[in-house]
């Protein structure tokens, strides 16, 4: 027996050795826009199916076969090959099938282990072999490309199986493993909220605040797609990266999973008392027709602070519960329909060191998202297919507990006699929000002419967003000390807006000179109605020689186009030699929370926010492109040397209005988020990948990128003007610029059923702003304030996750598994934080200066 690794790729519950198996007013708006969606074309359910074709050849005489029977049973697809002995199957569900070619007058071939993969096409080519007598079939085990030849720019393909080889927590984590990113999910020098993230083609964004707004139990995927170079026009809202999860659909095979892990199984004291249990089904309601899918993920923490948690709370502190269900109904094998539910519901506490005596002062947080979607999948003809469908993602935060009028907004917390702890009070945070986002979608897939592929289609949302925000923080020097008798920074705000916004694209792949050179060009049109009124504040002087801040009068806020085109271009420069090349054009509407914060009639009504929004915010945009070579070597090696740039423009920072005399705002006045700064990123990404073969498998990198800009954040204008500081006026290195970075993914499939995967990851310093203080209030003399200007040490880590299965000889359909899951297996002390006189975690030497240190969790999992 060879080893276990390719024995866990399988399906669950598989014998070893098997083939795997397949695996209000607002709706009734939106119940108007549906029709005309359709009718026009609305965004592509991006990368849920996959494509199978190829050419079958008369193994002799090398001429093409036509009327070949090529089906793939697990699916009950199947169709005839073509007067050129070409044959082609869209909308095929993503996972590893067999596929069977059968003639009259040749032998049977069979083609077992055939990937199909989100968004590309996987291509077959079969020789028959001519036999005029009944023989055994031919039996052949396809193996994966070494060189995916239907991509123009940087991609990865996971599937569900080798998340869980690696050690991760999430399946989102894999993207932090990849060349050119950060283990925060920064993407080739641009921020993290620059990433896009989809479920099912669905986004799952946060529209409001940024990032993903719910997880999935690791069982309720099958394949996610990684793309870090260039995307194609179906893909919007993004400047940085997309990250698509493709979810299990059930089959004719009922199949079970359950796992349980903790880290607090081992001897020490490394542990953040963290229990998980993860359960999973699926199968058939009804055979062939009707499949169900179920998943469920709770994870239970006391955190990293737990010694200091218990003193206030019970155990747990962080509770997180993540749900996926899905009812998938087959009205033929080309007509489907899918229902699906995923829920996420996250409690948990903050913890500062600051406050470690008086924890109860900080709020508790809440956040529960759900998204329910219909998706429609019809494959008219072999040569076209089409998914249609409607979604609601809802999401709802939640900080601090009890009515708003009780929080203490006049009572600040209190320090203790040194300015440095916080021994009493509580946090003047409060937040209640929530926002719903209404989707229809349509894409349509063309084969024509035998050599373009066309994907049209486009995109309708409408959103419902409210909140409300209760917030006020002392004011602090910028080295951190308060500044008492200081009016506090007013951050409270309060609105409801209905903004609405469309996507329509259109792009071809085109095969040139007979499989040789991939052509890839497409357009995107996107446009945003914030449906808002943009406030005119002006500051008006008063008799006591300090300024009113009065919305002399309110502006509509525009509507914002963008027009995004896109090229790619793949050529074989040998057999073994291959080179791409990816241009495009991408855009991010700004968060609604940079539009609408503080914006609204009835707040401003109660007074100016520190910070206010701007609902005539136009997208941030980037240029970016790549070109790459690949090589294939010996031993099934890959070789691989990318070259990429990115501009970005258009960013969102905040500008200072009114001087520090005013007594509205806190006494400082306000800032409004508009579009000022710049950045640019570029670098080189250096791979050796080995992918398939026996023993060992894994990635080598390496990364040189310079990560460059005017701003951080959004927030780094007011920042700078509320310390006193002069306005940043350089170009200097971001947080997130990591100029060496080096990382590699082992994978060993060793004898006796047992398999060890390490991960580890080494990185050169990233930037920190050195303007030291004595004092905590004024800087040292004779020093000049450049933000960035000096750096951390380097990091690394090595996580280590170890696998033993076995079956037992009573319950012989079982696969078990146990397992050890050890990151930072040195227990490196790797340095997160500096402050401005670069001590790791500041005055009071915060732990948190520090990433987290080693910790070890055991699991155990049962696939029947």
């Amino acid at each position: 027996m060879d080893g276990i690794g390719k024995h866990t790729l399988s399906r669950w519950g598989l014998r070893l050795g098997e083939t795997p198996a397949p695996i209000g007013a607002r709706a009734r708006l939106l119940s108007r826009w549906f029709p005309l969606a359709l009718v026009l074309s609305a965004e592509a359910l991006a990368g849920t199916t996959g494509i199978l074709e190829g050419v079958v050849r008369d193994k002799r005489s090398r001429e093409p076969l036509v009327g070949v029977n090529v089906s793939v049973a697990a699916l009950r697809r199947g169709t005839v090959t073509r007067p050129d002995g070409s044959y082609h199957l869209q909308d095929l569900r993503i996972g590893t099938y067999e596929v069977r070619f059968t003639a009259v007058g040749y032998r049977t071939h069979v083609a077992r282990s055939v990937i199909v993969n989100p968004d590309l096409r996987t291509r077959l080519n079969v020789e028959l072999e001519p036999s005029d007598v009944t023989l055994d079939e031919i039996v052949v085990t396809q193996e994966k490309p070494l060189i995916q030849k239907d991509v123009t720019s940087t991609s990865y393909i996971v599937s569900e199986q080798e998340v869980r080889l690696l050690p991760v927590s999430r399946p989102t984590d894999l993207l932090g493993l990849k060349a050119g990113t950060t283990q925060e999910g920064n993407v080739r020098g641009g921020k993290a909220s620059e990433v896009a993230y989809y479920v099912d083609g669905l986004s799952v964004q946060d529209v409001m605040g940024g990032g993903l707004s719910l997880n999935l139990p690791t069982s309720s995927l099958v394949s996610m797609s990684l793309y870090t170079g260039g995307f194609e026009p179906e893909y919007g809202n993004a400047l940085s990266g997309v990250v698509n999860i493709v979810t299990r659909t059930g089959s004719n095979e009922h199949q079970f999973f359950t796992r349980v892990a903790g880290d607090n199984l081992i001897v020490g004291n490394q542990f953040d008392r963290l229990a998980e249990v993860e359960l999973s089904a699926s199968g058939p309601i009804i055979q062939d027709r009707l499949f169900y899918t179920l998943a469920v993920n709770g994870t239970y923490s006391g955190t990293r602070w737990w010694k200091d948690m218990q003193k206030f709370f019970s155990w747990p502190v962080d509770k997180q519960l993540d749900g996926f269900g899905k009812l998938d109904y087959a009205f033929t094998p080309r007509l489907r329909l899918n229902t699906q539910l995923l829920y996420s519901r996250h409690d948990w506490r903050d913890y500062e060191f600051s406050w470690r005596l008086n924890l109860p002062g900080l709020p508790g947080e809440e956040r529960t998202s759900y998204r329910v979607a219909t998706i429609l999948s019809h494959a008219v003809t072999d040569d076209f297919f089409y998914i249609a469908s409607l979604s609601v993602l809802s999401i709802s935060s939640k900080i601090g507990s009890g009515p708003k009028d009780d929080i203490p907004v006049r009572d600040p917390y209190q320090f203790d006699f040194f300015l440095r702890y916080i021994v009493s009070g509580q946090r003047a945070w409060w937040v209640r929000s929530t926002q719903n986002t209404y989707t229809a979608k349509l894409d349509a897939t063309l084969k024509t002419l035998g050599y373009h592929l066309v994907k049209f289609g486009g995109v309708i949302e409408f959103y419902d967003l409210t909140s409300d925000i209760l917030k006020y923080e002392p004011r602090k020097t910028f080295f951190g000390k308060p500044l008492l008798g200081v009016p506090q920074l007013d951050f409270s705000s309060s609105f409801a807006y209905q903004p609405y916004s469309g996507a329509f694209y259109a792009y071809d792949k085109l095969d040139l000179f007979n499989e040789g050179v991939l052509l890839t060009y497409g357009l995107r049109y996107d446009f945003l109605n914030p449906q808002a009124n943009r406030p005119d504040i002006r500051a008006v002087l008063g008799t006591d020689s300090t300024y009113a801040l009065v919305p002399a009068q309110y502006v509509p806020a525009t509507v914002k186009h963008q027009l995004s085109p896109r090229i790619g271009i793949a050529t074989p420069l040998s057999e073994q030699a291959s080179a791409y090349f990816n241009l495009g054009f991408y855009f991010q509407n700004p968060l609604f929370n940079y539009m609408y914060t503080g914006v609204d009639r009835v707040a401003l009504n109660h007074g100016i926010s520190a910070l206010t929004g701007n609902p005539n915010l136009e997208p941030e945009r980037t240029i970016q492109y790549e070109f790459s070579l690949k090589y294939i070597l010996p031993l099934d090696l890959v070789a691989s040397a990318t070259y990429f740039k990115k501009t970005t423009s258009n960013l969102v920072d905040t500008k200072t209005f009114v001087s520090g005399d005013s007594k509205v705002a806190g006494g400082y006045g306000f800032a409004e988020f508009v579009n000022v700064p710049n950045a640019e990123a570029s670098g080189w990404e250096i791979t050796l990948t080995r992918n398939r073969g026996n023993w060992v498998k894994g990635e080598l990198s390496y990364t040189y990128m310079v990560a460059e800009g005017t701003s951080g954040t959004p927030y780094d204008g007011f920042y700078v003007a509320q310390f006193g500081l002069p306005p940043g006026q350089r170009v200097y290195p971001l947080s997130w610029d990591q100029r060496h970075t080096v990382k590699s993914s082992v994978m060993l499939d060793l004898p006796l059923d047992y398999d060890i995967n390490f991960v580890t990851q080494w990185h050169s310093g990233r930037p920190y702003t050195n303007y030291p203080t004595a004092t905590g209030f004024e800087q040292i003399q004779g020093g000049a304030f450049h933000q960035n200007n000096d750096r951390m040490p380097s990091y690394f880590t090595l996580d280590i996750k170890a696998q033993k299965h076995w079956r037992a000889d009573w319950w012989r359909n079982a696969l078990i598994t146990l397992y050890i899951d050890i990151r930072n297996a040195t227990n490196e002390q790797n340095v997160n934080w500096m402050d401005s006189n670069g001590q790791i975690g500041g005055e009071l030497r915060d732990p948190s200066g520090y990433y987290i240190g080693r910790r070890t969790r055991v699991g155990l999992q049962v696939a029947f």
